[in-house]
């Protein structure tokens, strides 16, 4: 028996502030991968979470 696609989808959240300094060699970008709900959150997420390359909370956007 084959799986139905479930509402749940796995996505990627990536830094914000690493992404957008690339230029300035940084050590790489964070990315933190989580679960949402398809038919709850149809927009792509944005959270505030730590960033490790920053070492701060920084805003990580859903990337594809």
């Amino acid at each position: 028996m084959a799986k139905n696609k479930g509402v749940r989808l796995v996505i990627t959240l990536e830094c914000t502030e690493c992404r957008s300094n690339s230029a300035k060699r940084s050590p790489g970008v964070s990315r933190y991968t989580t679960e949402k709900n398809r038919r709850n959150t149809t927009e792509r997420l944005e959270i505030k979470k730590f960033c490790p390359h920053c070492n701060k909370s920084t805003n990580h956007k859903e990337i594809k």
